[in-house]
């Protein structure tokens, strides 16, 4: 979806520190290795997640900004971060990423994830056109809730982070 490109580019525009974010690709990579190892992928995700929000806990306990760099299609995914930040009284803010279905699939291909299938992606974007509304977020919790223009829109995440503000 760009999310990780979008997040970059934030970072160069000095928008968020580098050190805020908490992103579960990059966790996956230090605790299995690029690409995965061959292993039960429920039991890396279960441990990917417990990290992340290991991490997260870290920095808002701190008194610290987190930007969970993750797919959370379902609410359930969603609950876990927003339990977390309902903790430390931390306002939430969500990203959506509008993409249609043969960008997306482009773009895992153009990634080559053996752990993540074409079937996977087809499930995510179902998934989040229907449990993703504007509507929806913000009855699980989202204090704001920013559509992130990307591809689709003709935005590469460089011009997605020049037009975005997190106000």
């Amino acid at each position: 979806s760009g999310k990780t490109s979008f997040v970059r580019a934030l970072i160069a525009r000095r928008q968020i520190d580098a050190e805020a974010v908490v992103s579960t690709d990059e966790i996956r990579a230090e605790l299995f290795g690029v690409p995965p190892a061959e292993v039960d992928s429920d039991a890396v995700d279960a441990r990917v997640f417990e990290e992340r929000d290991r991490r997260i806990v870290a920095r808002l306990a701190a008194g610290r900004t987190a930007v969970a760099e993750s797919t959370n299609v379902t609410s359930q995914a969603r609950a876990r971060l927003l339990t977390i930040a309902s903790s430390f009284n931390a306002t939430v803010t969500m990203l959506r990423f509008t993409s249609d279905i043969t960008g997306l699939l482009q773009q895992h291909g153009e990634r080559g994830r053996p752990d993540v299938t074409a079937a996977d992606v087809r499930a995510y974007a179902a998934t989040t056109m229907r449990d993703a509304s504007t509507d929806q977020l913000r009855s699980e919790g989202a204090a704001a809730i920013h559509d992130v223009p990307g591809r689709r829109q003709g935005a590469t995440p460089a011009e997605a982070a020049e037009r975005f503000s997190f106000r």
